[in-house]
């Protein structure tokens, strides 16, 4: 296992800059006018899709970079170049992953392919699983699935909301309760194939940010599946079911459960993070060029000590939540404990910072930072959204305290 180091290697360094050229002459030029449309950029999906950023493979590469770098690397240059248009290309992964890591061979090797399409009929997949009154408690899902042995399919019945690409994916991954006496223990993930009678897109959200992204309701009334379409299967999902109920018997299925799920949080929360750092870089960069060329009173308004001040603590908290996110992201891959809720520390210490950040640059600017003119405006809406989902920031100071006071996560 590599050693943590802050010090990217020359492979490394070539697909940063591949990443950022790409972030730079065909994400960033489209960024204003999606954002205007609010509806998903097919186009540049495409042309990520030529050159090889949007696919598993290079996903895969990134993920198992064993420095642990590749992922938060990538997810920074990306959103660089704009926040929206960003999530619209890296949404697909989050269901793609959930195949990855639950399913079987075949489930991988049948379905993955259908969720990106190809370079000249692109698709996108969907992972569905927060619900109207099922955000940071999981625990009150209540889109159930219930088996119909006789003709080995899945009925599943739910409201799903937030969803990614939801209602306009070919693919969709949803979870749902198999065995409501388990809590968490008893959910399990479904492939819904396109064209599945039942799913219908509910509400389009009219969002505040990232509204280049496709974000909606997904409505399943009494969607069948073949049993094929169960993640993992019906034999290893019995299993797992059958030892959960053994260990509630037994009054130790807790706080196993606990730590498994706060390790697979953790482990994803640095992503996150990185595409806070990614938003909030940008917009120092272009307050920073503002400071530099914006003459007041005859001087760059960068001579002032309260722009120049303003631009070094914003520099410092980026490269501090950077460091943060790396650390956290090394661990992950490196098997190490998050002792002290690493993981969601970068996550929270970024996504903050991004909002504070993107605030500072819109003041640097002035009026002209209120205004769609400039990008800081924008970048400043989209700051918002990190400091909510996956787990918003009041959820991550909860993780941390109960972590570092060695108290259970409930």
């Amino acid at each position: 296992m590599a050693e943590f180091t802050m010090e990217l290697n020359e492979d490394q360094k070539q697909v940063r800059d591949w990443i950022h050229g790409f972030a730079a002459d065909v994400i960033r030029p489209a960024a204003a006018e999606w954002d205007e449309r609010e509806e998903t950029p097919w186009p540049v999906i495409q042309e990520a899709a030529k050159v090889g950023i949007y696919s598993l493979d290079f996903y895969a590469q990134q993920f198992f970079d064993p420095t642990g770098l590749g992922i938060p690397m990538a997810m920074e240059e990306l959103f660089w170049g704009d926040a929206g248009i960003a999530l619209s290309i890296v949404g697909t992964g989050l269901a793609a992953i959930g195949v990855v890591a639950n399913g079987t061979e075949e489930q991988i090797g049948t379905w993955i392919p259908q969720m990106y399409g190809t370079p000249d009929d692109v698709k996108v997949a969907a992972f569905c699983s927060s619900e109207p009154d099922a955000g940071s408690d999981v625990g009150s899902m209540r889109t159930r699935a219930v088996y119909d042995r006789a003709k080995d399919e899945w009925v599943l019945n739910g409201t799903k909301t937030w969803a990614t690409n939801g209602g306009i994916a070919n693919v969709h991954i949803v979870v749902a309760v198999v065995d409501p006496e388990l809590g968490t223990k008893g959910h399990a993930s479904f492939i819904v194939p396109p064209g599945t009678p039942g799913l219908t897109q509910g509400q389009k959200f009219k969002k505040h940010g990232i509204r280049a992204s496709h974000t909606a309701e997904v409505v399943l009334e009494d969607v069948r599946v073949p049993g094929s379409c169960l993640l993992g299967g019906k034999e290893k999902l019995d299993e797992r079911l059958a030892r959960a109920h053994e260990r509630a018997r037994s009054g130790g299925a807790g706080e196993r459960v606990k730590n498994a799920a706060m390790a697979t949080f953790e482990a994803s929360r640095p992503a996150v993070g990185a595409m806070a750092v990614g938003t909030a870089r940008a917009a120092y960069e272009v307050a920073l060029d503002y400071a530099k060329t914006r003459t007041q009173f005859g001087r760059p308004i960068i001579d002032n000590q309260g722009v120049a001040f303003q631009l070094a603590d914003m520099r410092t908290r980026i490269d501090a939540a950077r460091l943060l996110v790396w650390r956290a992201s090394w661990m992950a891959v490196a098997g190490r404990p998050f002792t002290s809720a690493e993981g969601s520390m970068s996550k929270l210490f970024a996504s903050e910072m991004c909002k504070k950040v993107t605030a500072q640059a819109v003041q640097i600017l002035g009026g002209n930072g209120f205004t769609r003119e400039y990008p800081v405006e924008r970048m400043h809406r989209d700051s918002a959204i990190y400091t909510i989902f996956e787990g918003t920031s009041e959820i991550q100071r909860l993780v941390i305290a109960r972590t570092i006071s060695d108290m259970p996560i409930r």
